[in-house]
């Protein structure tokens, strides 16, 4: 039990942050949740978690991560071509407005920060080429998501219900993300942070400000949860799906490309896994009405995680 504790105490832990500020009945956690995300708390982890993501980059890595330009391609396109075609064929199932726009955040989004290099280095791929697919996801997705989650919207029949300022978006993912993960980058030329042990803490300390955002945003939105819990079954349905697509779409990139071992395991993991933060960060702010947005991004990390664990043990063998 202890060892299936440390190895998924994260996953473990959004689902226990999920329970508890759902079933507390004195909702001391929900109203402690929504007072800190009213008061900037969501914005200032967010800058801490890419401030602290920078630091852990190996800038000489990803250097060399570089010569790979067909892998970087293809989860690249993977990222920001096929997630949001994925999401728009979505858009045409009959599904309520909040989870579309749950699923509209979702395939905007870029690649994670952490989980994806992880996986990618336990899987057998190449470490430096998932760092830079990350770095440059995480700085391309600041041009994009202005363009293309407006042009997702435009696929619904409640569109006008939601106001997007292009301009604000950009600005405000430059300030969250770019230049906190550049001054992190930067600091990293200070500050040793090069031992396993060190990188580790921080990676913890990461995922720990994760769980209090996930926990804010489940606080603020809890009524909404409440009212809908009975989507949740077909919220997994429709995770596993999305998920399930992206991986389909890298094994054929991998498959028509002759990407060998070592090469093609950045295109599934880089190229289908999908930032947490930044999407409950744009909830909060965009729709912060719209519960069940928020919903489908927590349960689809928690499923993508699950997924993504089964795919390294079957690289591995």
């Amino acid at each position: 039990m202890i060892v299936i504790l440390k190895k998924y105490w994260f996953v473990i832990g959004i689902i226990a942050i999920f329970l508890l500020t759902i079933i507390d009945a004195s909702e001391t956690a929900a109203v402690l949740g929504k007072w800190l995300k009213n008061h900037a708390g969501p914005e200032v982890t967010i800058i801490c978690i890419f401030l602290i993501s920078g630091l852990m980059l190996d800038v000489s890595q990803i250097k060399s991560g570089m010569t790979d330009l067909c892998t970087i391609s293809l989860a690249l396109g993977n990222i920001f071509m096929i997630a949001p075609l994925v999401a728009a064929i979505f858009a045409f199932i009959p599904l309520h407005l909040e989870l579309k726009i749950g699923i509209f955040l979702l395939a905007v989004m870029p690649t994670t920060l952490s989980s994806g290099v992880v996986m990618t280095t336990a899987a057998g791929g190449n470490t430096a080429n998932a760092l830079l697919i990350t770095i440059l996801a995480n700085v391309i997705c600041v041009f994009t998501i202005p363009v293309t989650l407006p042009l997702l919207l435009t696929l619904t029949d409640s569109v006008q219900s939601v106001s997007i300022n292009k301009m604000a978006i950009m600005s405000q993912l430059g300030g969250l993300v770019l230049i906190p993960l550049t001054l992190g980058l930067l600091l990293k030329q200070l500050i040793t942070v090069s031992s396993g042990k060190w990188r580790m803490r921080l990676q913890t300390v990461n995922q720990l400000m994760v769980l209090g955002i996930v926990w804010m945003a489940i606080a603020s939105s809890r009524q909404a949860l409440l009212q809908n819990i009975t989507v949740f079954g077909l919220i997994f349905i429709l995770a596993v799906m999305f998920h399930g697509i992206l991986w389909l779409a890298a094994a054929l990139a991998a498959h028509f490309f002759r990407l060998e071992r070592g090469r093609k395991e950045s295109v599934f993991f880089m190229g289908g896994q999908k930032t947490l933060p930044l999407a409950i960060i744009l909830q909060v702010t965009l729709f912060p009405g719209f519960g069940l947005a928020l919903v489908f991004n927590v349960i689809h990390h928690v499923v993508h995680l699950i997924m993504d664990g089964y795919l390294v043990a079957r690289f591995r063998k």
